[in-house]
């Protein structure tokens, strides 16, 4: 994951148009998340005005991925969420949320770290090809979440997928062998 502690200057024409200012080059929604998904922050502002835009265009990639069925938030809690804008939970919320994301990256890092750590199944023959399988399939299923690097680089996050079956699948006939 690269962390740049700068956040990359996405500028808002009158056009609407979004200008990347590390490249010079129009970028897209798509691109932006992009962004975001390979560890990026991000800081998109209009150009005339000088406003910060970036949370309005933060809460359009999250529709635009919520109404192509890509789920991640439950009805239950986008709900909440809207009630939260009337009451006093409005204060609480936006802490309560940061913590919940912040326990949820710290769990996986301890997760992957413990699948690195030596183990008495160390010895036990193809661990280190089962551990290769574990990393890469939390990798692709972790791709996106904020503060991860995964599976972003590749348009196509199925090829990963169709890889990891064939390898799982060459690593239970090898387990087999040796059961035998």
């Amino acid at each position: 994951m690269t962390e740049d502690p700068k956040p990359l200057l996405i500028k808002r024409y009158a056009s609407r148009r979004l200008y990347n200012t590390e490249t010079s080059d129009y970028v897209t929604l798509e691109d932006i998340a992009g962004f975001i998904r390979a560890g990026r922050e991000v800081q998109i502002v209009d150009l005339k005005s000088g406003d910060d835009l970036t949370r309005q265009y933060l809460l359009q990639i999250i529709a635009e991925h919520e109404s192509r069925g890509e789920n991640v938030l439950p009805l239950g809690v986008l709900t909440d969420l809207v009630r939260s804008y009337t009451t006093q939970a409005q204060s609480v919320v936006p802490q309560f949320l940061a913590m919940s994301f912040e326990m949820l990256r710290e769990g996986q890092s301890k997760m992957v770290e413990n699948m690195t750590r030596a183990s008495p199944m160390a010895a036990m023959p193809g661990f280190e090809e089962m551990q290769r399988q574990q990393q890469a399939f939390m990798k692709t299923m972790m791709a996106g979440w904020p503060g991860t690097a995964g599976a972003s680089d590749d348009k196509d996050g199925g090829d990963d997928l169709d890889e990891i079956k064939k390898q799982l699948a060459e690593l239970q006939q090898k387990l087999s062998k040796l059961n035998k």
